[in-house]
């Protein structure tokens, strides 16, 4: 008997991030999508790693996805290092040396080059750390009782 539910079709950019969080999970890495770490920006992947580091991940899905994105340096004051994630396909050339490297697709992905490790303050970490817990505390409320309206 079928549940009725059909599951939204992703974006390229949500499949790449998908496939990204999985395979992070393999590396005891635990992630939330669309984190917002400061009013203006908004990340397709934050990951936090078991040493308490932080990652965040930039998906891009096609030439002009990545030109015409005007913040993604901003995000690197948010992490401890900074990756794209595009598909096999995309002209890795456009891409940053001095950026971490990921390929990725619907159902995994490979870590190509590790950004630079940049740590964070000791007080910016603590605050994107509680960011990211309240973040996947109310994604999984939401997940549990979709009808639930949040007072935010």
């Amino acid at each position: 008997m079928s549940s009725g539910f059909v599951s939204p079709a992703l974006l390229p950019g949500q499949t790449l991030a998908r496939g990204v969080c999985r395979h992070l999970r393999g590396h005891d890495f635990v992630s939330v999508e669309e984190l917002v770490p400061t009013p203006g920006l908004r990340v397709d992947v934050m990951a936090l790693g078991p040493k308490g580091e932080i990652w965040v991940i930039e998906c891009k899905s096609s030439r002009a996805d990545f030109q015409t994105d005007r913040k993604w340096q901003g995000y690197l004051d948010w992490c401890d290092r900074f990756f794209w994630a595009v598909d096999a396909a995309f002209p890795l050339e456009l891409l940053p040396d001095d950026t971490g490297l990921i390929i990725a697709d619907s159902y995994d992905a490979e870590i190509l080059r590790m950004g630079p490790d940049r740590p964070l303050p000791p007080a910016r970490r603590k605050l994107l750390t509680q960011k990211f817990a309240r973040h996947a505390a109310i994604r999984a409320q939401v997940a549990r009782d979709p009808g639930f309206v949040s007072a935010f």
